[in-house]
């Protein structure tokens, strides 16, 4: 492909649609590329209540926001293409990404990737994620007011995000691999100070199921093998299961290129990264919250950003 464009945006979540809405008012040549749907992981959520300015009246769904933020960037001219990035050149004036079967260029590239959690790994997780399964205490504890709620993990994260799921759910159990956890002490005693936040040791989720909504597992203990079945109570029908075990970065293909931490692309606080006319927005970068709303607002500054180099 000849043409080059301003700017191409790698990725179709909520900061490349950010990114691709604010390019196309800017009146740069824009081209967004993602390889599957566009949402990231919001994509698979049943429903957002943080959001600023989504729906209050009916209820805002993953897909429903998503809907509407690809259809801004549609009405400001952004291209878009369904396609599989497997290289990238991003030295010099043009950058250049290819795929099996076409080459993309331009003066700029916005790596809007994201991360997506580690999933807890046991039998079912799939069916059940939105509908019992969770990883992010911040988008959803609250539609567990008053339920019993399960963590998967036992470092920082999943410590934190266990006690601030007992300001909503009724218990909360950590269930751990080990017989102790790896977060920060200062973290734990604060956990085993809590009253509503109780341990399973040495245990892993082998299955879940139910039938439109979690309602079952079935935990092994790591050193016995012994299998425990934990249902829902009856009168609530369901219950939650976190997993807080790690993110996996969509950051492969940056490596050696692009500078990072843990997996993660490290940038400035205007998304430039270590080379010039690159820029990063969203889960994919280095960052300390990533919400919705922190994705939306990297991929508006990474277009403002992209402007300003492209005009310098």
């Amino acid at each position: 492909m000849d043409k080059i464009y301003d700017v191409i945006i790698l990725g179709a979540g909520p900061a490349g649609l950010a990114a691709g809405l604010y390019a196309g008012r800017a009146r740069l040549d824009t081209l967004v590329i993602e390889k599957g749907k566009d949402g990231g992981q919001i994509a698979i959520t049943d429903e957002i209540e943080n959001y600023p300015g989504q729906m209050v009246d009916e209820k805002e769904s993953g897909p429903s926001l998503i809907a509407r933020m690809t259809k801004q960037v549609e009405k400001f001219g952004a291209a878009r293409v369904s396609d599989t990035i497997t290289s990238v050149e991003l030295e010099g004036d043009v950058k250049v990404l290819k795929s099996a079967k076409n080459e993309y260029r331009a003066k700029v590239v916005i790596v809007a990737t994201g991360a997506f959690p580690k999933p807890i790994g046991c039998e079912n997780e799939a069916k059940f994620m939105g509908k019992g399964i969770s990883f992010c205490a911040t988008c959803d504890a609250s539609f567990f007011e008053d339920f019993e709620v399960f963590v998967v993990g036992g470092g920082d994260s999943a410590v934190e995000e266990a006690m601030y799921l007992t300001k909503f759910a009724r218990k909360v159990t950590i269930i751990h691999r080990r017989d102790e956890l790896r977060a920060a002490k200062s973290i734990q005693e604060k956990a085993f100070k809590n009253p509503k936040l109780h341990f399973m040791w040495d245990s892993v989720v082998q299955s879940v199921d139910g039938d439109e909504l979690l309602s079952k597992m079935v935990v092994k203990n790591v050193k016995t093998g012994e299998l425990t079945t934990v249902e829902a109570d009856p009168d609530d029908g369901l219950f939650g299961l976190f997993g807080f075990i790690g993110y996996n970065p969509n950051s492969k293909l940056f490596e050696g290129m692009l500078d990072m931490e843990g997996g993660y692309i490290k940038t400035d606080e205007n998304m430039h990264t270590n080379i010039p006319g690159v820029f990063a927005a969203g889960d994919i970068r280095v960052k300390s919250l990533r919400q919705v709303v922190t994705a939306a607002a990297d991929g508006a500054i990474a277009a403002m950003q992209a402007e300003k180099y492209i005009n310098a």
